[in-house]
């Protein structure tokens, strides 16, 4: 009787003692300005760049990443039948402030994206070293150029964040 009293006494001092080396511990709270950064319309946006403002080090966005929802999918087309896929994830650099801009024209913008992504595959710029610098290059400057054509100067640049090639 006695052991089962003392098991359960153990068991609220460590329940205790638990909880308040959590309260004691815990992070301290997010200022405001942290909570409007994790806002739920931004998940996709993350803040980059610094400007000085009065001297006093205070670091102001200048531009944010919008990473488009799904990935493309280009066919690789030889000899009139599908020889293999290239799969690309990209983001766009724009201006604060233009995230749902990109958001309205999405549907537009990866039309036109896919368009420049079949003419790259269709000159053979998904062929051999098809991630060599100059070739990545000359991708995203095209897709920069057609994301400044359907959205505005807003656009900085496009990124490819993830590419993969199969082939068949």
């Amino acid at each position: 009787m006695l052991g089962k009293i003392l098991l359960v006494l153990l068991a609220l001092i460590g329940l205790a003692g638990g909880g308040a080396a959590g309260y004691f511990l815990r992070p301290p709270p997010a200022s405001p300005e942290a909570a409007d950064e994790c806002a739920p319309a931004d998940l996709h946006a993350a803040p980059v760049g610094q400007a000085h403002g009065d001297g006093h080090g205070d670091a102001v966005a200048t531009s944010e990443f919008v990473k488009l929802n799904n990935q493309f999918i280009v066919p690789l087309v030889n000899d009139g039948r599908v020889s293999g896929l290239v799969i690309l994830s990209l983001s766009l650099e724009v201006r604060v402030g233009e995230t749902e801009t990109v958001y309205r024209a999405e549907p537009k913008l990866r039309d036109a994206f896919l368009q420049v992504l079949f003419d790259h595959a269709n000159a053979g710029g998904f062929r051999g070293v098809f991630t060599g610098s100059a070739n990545m290059d000359l991708l995203r400057t095209a897709l920069t150029e057609t994301a400044r054509q359907n959205i505005g100067p807003g656009v900085i640049a496009v990124l490819v964040s993830d590419i993969v090639r199969q082939d068949g």
